[in-house]
Parts: C-alpha cells; sequence; structure tokens
C-alpha cells in the first residue's frame, strides 16, 4: 500500500534570495515566493532541487562576495 506522501504532488518554489523550498501543489504560495515550474512527488522535487540549488548562499549574500 501507498503512503498518503506517495499521493500528494508539490510544487518548487524559490524566494527573492533564489533560495528553493517545495510546497503541496495544492496551496497557495507563502508571500514572497513564486513557482519554479517544477512539479511532481516529493522526492523528484528535493531532488530537482539537489541539481539546481547548487550554491546555498543567499543571492543577496553572493552578490555582496562578488
Amino acid at each position: 500500500m501507498l503512503s498518503e506522501e506517495n499521493h500528494v504532488m508539490y510544487k518548487v518554489v524559490v524566494n527573492g534570495e533564489e533560495q528553493y523550498s517545495i510546497c503541496p501543489e495544492d496551496r497557495d504560495n507563502a508571500l514572497g515566493w513564486r513557482d519554479d515550474g517544477k512539479r511532481g512527488t516529493k522526492q523528484e522535487c528535493l531532488d530537482y532541487i539537489k541539481t539546481v540549488w547548487t550554491d546555498m548562499r543567499p543571492l543577496s549574500l553572493r552578490r555582496k562576495m562578488e
């Protein structure tokens, strides 16, 4: 039997500091977060984030360090 988690679809969201997270697809984004475009199971979304979020520093810090 599949767990309830396997039935929930998620979306990847990103904020203005280019930090990534996931939330259930049927929920509105939290203030300051926008859709990245990736949707899928929780694991698919987490795997995607691992490939695109290669620098964990917030955007403002990266800009200061340039």
